[in-house]
């Protein structure tokens, strides 16, 4: 039952591996290109991937801007559909502040994204490190959970 149990973890863990596929700058398809060139202007790349969800290939481009991290997922057109950026806990809304340090609690919150799509900021996304393990908490501006 064991081997069972593993080879089944094997098979989910090859088929989430697939999903994401690590790529460079030139394999990109032109439109998508030219989009991540523009993004890349004052930023330094770290890391290229193809994902696909629910059916779309999404182009997600990795990168730094002034230290901090941003994340880019950039559709087959060459559009981005979604930002994530490493803001600084003091500069998110006062609700979004409260809840984000509420569920941390006494707890460390390693990191704070935002979350941007074509209406604008939809969320902010807490990294928060209770002991060992790091937990993942999002909100909306408004203080009330995200959940996408």
């Amino acid at each position: 039952m064991k081997i069972v149990t593993i080879l089944s973890a094997v098979a989910a863990l090859s088929i989430a591996v697939a999903a994401e596929k690590k790529m460079k700058l030139e394999d990109l398809p032109p439109a998508v290109q030219k989009s991540a060139q523009d993004q890349l202007k004052n930023a330094t790349l770290v890391g290229i991937s193809a994902e696909t969800e629910k059916g779309k290939t999404l182009y997600e481009i990795e990168t730094k801007l002034d230290g901090k991290s941003r994340d880019l997922l950039i559709d087959k057109t060459g559009k981005v559909v979604e930002v994530e950026q490493e803001v600084d806990l003091a500069t998110l809304p006062a609700a979004a502040k409260a809840a984000i340090e509420k569920k941390a609690g006494k707890d460390k919150i390693a990191k704070v994204e935002s979350l941007t799509k074509s209406a604008g900021v939809e969320a902010y996304e807490a990294s928060i490190q209770k002991g060992s393990k790091t937990v993942e908490f999002a909100v909306k501006p408004d203080g009330t959970a995200y959940k996408d």
